[in-house]
């Protein structure tokens, strides 16, 4: 871990008890001076560490932005997050978490970037990803599950992001199969799970994952403006004024990241069914009569539940039961 990374721990956990410039020295094995410079740097970055006579160091204020170090060092032990890269932009986290896959990256390993050129969603759909406006990432899997059992990724991870933004800001997320995260019936989040396979067998799962965090309505391109949200605008809406901010984008990606990894544990293991019960009472589309595009094929039904691997049932008019691992859906009113 790097000493910036160790600082803003130490800084983190003292909260607004202040630390001398000696006593961090001490603390971290090096010397004053270079706490000072390091000190230096991270106010360059936006930090704002404020310095009293005779009591010393804290931070006033955290900037919006993302730190490999930092965000690696607080998810601990966790698979997920083992490693994190952060890059100020590529083309596509997914394209870019496929090649380290490629090279033989461990699993857990975790890209961010501040933007993307070419970032992406289901069916190659753009997705725009603004300078410092969202979290946008890849995760590498390497889940040992069957290849009929690949849907239950896109799932935790959809219960993963739902439960981090509302710890995070108290808001109530919803999921509109297959992999939208809805607040207010406006999408602000989607999943992208695309996977290398052998056979029967899946050899690694990229997980890429779009969330709108502090994006105004003239962030979205003018098609989705219509149906697009971000955590900025809804917790601004439940406030009932502009005034409120989202949560610092660093502290969400923290959240979403152990929440992912314990999805991750639960979907690869004995305890699906406990994702799966909680996915069906944040989804939208169960129960609903829907119409549903699945490559060449349309099918519609009545949306029933999922299946043991994550696959939605849907019941025909004649009766019929469809399982079905991915497409695009209309709900019908």
């Amino acid at each position: 871990m790097s000493l910036d990374a160790q600082l803003l721990a130490t800084f983190r956990d003292a909260g607004e008890t202040p630390w001398t410039a000696t006593d961090l020295a001490d603390h971290l094995g090096v010397s004053r001076a270079t706490i000072t410079r390091h000190i230096d740097e991270l106010r360059q970055l936006g930090f704002e560490i404020e310095h009293q006579a005779h009591l010393g160091y804290r931070v006033a204020a955290w900037p919006d932005l993302l730190l490999a170090d930092d965000i690696q060092h607080r998810l601990g032990k966790a698979v997920i997050g083992r490693r994190v890269l952060v890059y100020a932009q590529t083309a596509s986290t997914n394209d870019l978490v496929e090649k380290l896959a490629l090279d033989g990256a461990a699993e857990g390993t975790v890209v961010f970037a501040e933007s993307q050129t070419r970032g992406r969603g289901r069916q190659g759909r753009a997705w725009a990803s603004p300078r410092g406006k969202g979290l946008w990432f890849s995760v590498l899997l390497r889940p040992k599950l069957p290849l009929n059992a690949a849907a239950r990724l896109t799932i935790a991870a959809s219960v993963a992001v739902a439960r981090a933004i509302r710890e995070q800001t108290g808001l109530s997320p919803g999921i509109k199969w297959p992999n939208d995260i809805l607040i207010a019936g406006r999408k602000c989040g989607g999943i992208l799970a695309e996977l290398r396979s052998d056979l029967d067998a899946i050899q690694f799962v990229v997980l890429g994952i779009g969330l709108d965090v502090n994006c105004d309505s003239g962030d979205f391109p003018p098609d989705v403006r219509r149906v697009a949200t971000s955590l900025k605008i809804e917790v601004a809406r439940a406030a009932g004024s502009g005034l409120n901010t989202p949560p610092s984008r660093a502290d969400l990606a923290v959240a979403l990241l152990r929440e992912l990894d314990r999805a991750y544990r639960l979907a690869c293991g004995d305890d699906f069914d406990a994702v799966r019960r909680e996915w069906g009472g944040l989804c939208s589309t169960l129960g609903k009569r829907v119409r549903l595009q699945a490559g060449p094929h349309r099918i519609e039904g009545h949306a029933q539940a999922l299946d043991e691997d994550g696959a939605l049932l849907v019941r025909r008019d004649n009766g019929r039961i469809e399982r079905v691992v991915g497409g695009d859906v209309v709900m019908e009113k």
